[in-house]
């Protein structure tokens, strides 16, 4: 049988794993979708994802890319994974994109979204899916912060200080904060639309913008933590319970 390519779109929570990258010894969303195609396909495989999330942090549009020689129907491979992995991580969609198909270099835009709970008594049904922090934020003034973010700037300030890539220039299409409605009006959302970010980049933000709802750091303070290239002229990282992997889009 020739070589085939599987594309995967991959939901979890991340509650209980150290993130998605294997690592020896430790339970990670990759480790267990690369022993969960292996049994169904008979031979070893691993699965490569298109964003590395930390641990603790969930996604509903992640993308894999499996290598196989199988002769199992490509839309028989949602079914017959699911059924092999834990309740915490499902399979949404399977496809076959051509064999030069790029799975890094080929993405246009990725949407991570940040759930910060701000009542007073913690949400306990989705607790670990947001940051409980029971303070009055000021959205406006997170607004106005978040706008001076995007853009292509140089994120150093935003990354942590074991990334060590020399190239810490990004481009971010949108970063939005936003209040839910209705019953979910405690609830403050904080949006960063990019092609790629640095490590811990997108938590940095959040915890930044806090600080601006809290009254902390004033909104035109975002410009000169960009210039600083310093992680800690910004503000705390944000848990990341609160944090989700959205989509991912391709040409």
């Amino acid at each position: 049988m020739a070589q085939r390519k599987i594309l995967l779109t991959i939901a979890y929570d991340g509650t209980d794993y150290f993130g998605w990258q294997k690592q020896p010894g430790l339970k990670t969303i990759q480790q267990t979708i690369n022993q969960a195609a292996s049994d169904l396909v008979g031979h070893k495989v691993h699965v490569h994802g298109a964003s590395r999330t930390d641990a603790g942090v969930h996604a509903l549009g992640q993308v894999g890319l499996m290598e196989t020689e199988t002769p199992i129907p490509t839309e028989n491979f949602v079914r017959a994974l699911n059924d092999r992995l834990p309740p915490d991580i499902a399979i949404l969609a399977a496809s076959e994109p051509p064999w030069n198909f790029d799975l890094i270099g080929a993405v246009k835009r990725k949407l991570y979204r940040y759930c910060i709970h701000t009542g007073p008594i913690r949400p306990v049904l989705d607790i670990r899916y947001c940051w409980h922090l029971p303070s009055l934020l000021d959205v406006e003034a997170m607004n106005e912060a978040a706008r001076a973010l995007v853009g292509r700037h140089d994120f150093k300030s935003f990354a942590s200080a074991k990334d060590k890539r020399k190239d810490t220039v990004r481009t971010i299409f949108r970063c939005e904060v936003y209040r839910g409605v209705g019953p979910r009006q405690d609830y403050v959302y904080v949006e960063v639309e990019g092609k790629s970010f640095l490590h811990n980049m997108v938590r940095n933000i959040v915890g930044t913008l806090v600080e601006v709802g809290q009254g902390k750091r004033g909104p035109d303070q975002m410009a000169s933590i960009l210039q600083a290239r310093d992680r800690t002229a910004a503000g705390q990282i944000a848990p990341p319970s609160g944090l989700c992997l959205m989509w991912i889009k391709y040409d």
